[in-house]
């Protein structure tokens, strides 16, 4: 095969392929060539920090070689066998999720990502309760499927309405734009108490689960105050009503925990998740389940299958990503080098006039940016596009959010990244939020 140049390679997949969320004739992609460890390169050697891990799921770096060892090795050895046989891979796989899981979350039905993961999670719970709604928060994303996206929140759901009935939702518990109006020294956690009033009105008879990110993701990486999933628990356990905690994206060391949920000491009754579990490296979903709901199907039909269901490859990945997070101590980085990061953000946020808040958990991190800090004004977004354009040219690739949710750069890089990776693209990000500074000036 002849080589391309960068400009070929773009044409074609312009041409003869679809993005993602994006209207197709304004995208611009990077023609990316090879990544090593924070870093990827384009097709003309430009070299990129890595500060969003491509999407909050590179969470080992790039091409890390035990990985991509186990890979080819599982692939010279079995690819894929109908999901109704059993491997090595899936069996250990399923031993070593049952071990890291909070609780007593043992059982594990596989899926190919985060979305199938949430849409066998609906399933799972209306069959273990026989009831058949599902409360979940507005500044949410659980996938684009039919299922996960009834039950996301923010604008990707309005766009294709009508969507599975049974979806309900409620407000977040987002302390700098408090939806109650809150202040922090009276705060007295309606965010809290409305979840329960919204259960009254919907009939708790009829709510099968609640499913809420461990720290919501792309809609504003909002961490919720000590007591909220506590609380919610509390609830769920009131009614009857299963707990079901989305960590697709904010799960495998994203927070210096396996699980954000493990923060809060809180035991879901169902996990789902994919991204990290395989770094990206090979498509992987999962939904853990408590021992109750497990054993509920020893004698009743789970109705529920995929061609895909414990793909050897990606269980073989998933084995060795997990050991690479724990022979590297990948979580224990994601708090030191996090607690740094954090640091940084707050002197980042008092030199720029643009910046409304900061925040961060291990290295899941954003920058929200305002017209004013007393209003939190919006950032408009070609102002968001500039910002984004002085992070390109300087070589930093990150994800931005520029919508009616708000206005932020996200900082969430490999968990394998230094003290002086995190400086570097920093220093490029500062560069861009002085252009955000002359314009909400």
């Amino acid at each position: 095969m002849s080589k391309l140049t960068s400009q070929e390679v773009v044409r074609l997949n312009r041409e003869y392929t679809f993005f993602s969320w994006s209207v197709q004739g304004q995208v611009n992609p990077i023609p990316v060539e090879r990544a090593e460890g924070v870093y990827f390169w384009d097709a003309d050697g430009k070299r990129y920090l890595d500060f969003s891990s491509q999407l909050m799921n590179t969470n080992v770096g790039h091409q890390h070689p035990k990985v991509v060892k186990a890979i080819q090795e599982q692939a010279a050895k079995l690819c894929f066998v109908h999901p109704g046989n059993a491997t090595v891979p899936r069996g250990l796989l399923g031993k070593k999720l049952a071990e890291i899981s909070p609780g007593n979350l043992k059982k594990t039905f596989f899926a190919l990502g985060g979305a199938e993961a949430n849409e066998n999670a609906i399933k799972i719970a209306r069959f273990y309760t026989g009831r058949h709604k599902i409360l979940a928060r507005y500044r949410s994303y659980h996938g684009a499927t039919h299922g996960a996206i009834a039950l996301t929140g923010d604008y990707r759901r309005l766009a294709v309405e009508p969507t599975m009935p049974g979806g309900v939702h409620f407000l977040d518990p987002f302390c700098y734009r408090c939806p109650f109006g809150a202040e922090e020294k009276s705060c007295k956690r309606q965010c809290i108490s409305h979840v329960e009033e919204v259960i009254t009105y919907e009939g708790p008879d009829k709510i099968a689960a609640i499913i809420m990110e461990g720290v919501v993701g792309s809609n504003g990486l909002i961490i919720p105050p000590d007591d909220y999933w506590p609380r919610i628990r509390e609830i769920c356990n009131k009614y009857g009503i299963l707990l079901i905690s989305d960590e697709v994206m904010s799960g495998w060391g994203r927070t210096g925990k396996w699980f954000a949920v493990d923060h809060w000491g809180v035991t879901p009754d169902m996990i789902t998740t994919a991204k990290g579990i395989t770094s990206g490296y090979v498509p992987l979903g999962a939904v853990i389940v408590s021992e109750p709901i497990a054993k509920f199907f020893d004698d009743k039909y789970l109705c529920a299958g995929l061609t895909y269901n414990g793909h050897a490859l990606a269980c073989a990945a998933a084995l060795a990503t997990i050991e690479v997070y724990e022979e590297e101590h990948l979580m224990e980085n994601s708090i030191t080098q996090g607690k740094y990061l954090g640091r940084a953000l707050e002197d980042i946020k008092t030199r720029h006039s643009s910046v409304g808040d900061v925040r961060c958990i291990g290295l899941f991190s954003t920058i929200e940016l305002v017209t004013n800090r007393v209003q939190k004004g919006i950032v408009a977004p070609p102002v968001m596009a500039e910002v984004g354009k002085v992070l390109r040219q300087n070589g930093l690739f990150t994800f931005i959010m520029a919508n009616n949710m708000g206005s932020m750069v996200f900082i969430v890089p490999p968990l394998c990244i230094t003290r002086e990776q995190l400086d570097e693209g920093l220093a490029i990000i500062e560069k861009a939020l002085e252009v955000a500074d002359k314009a909400v000036a």
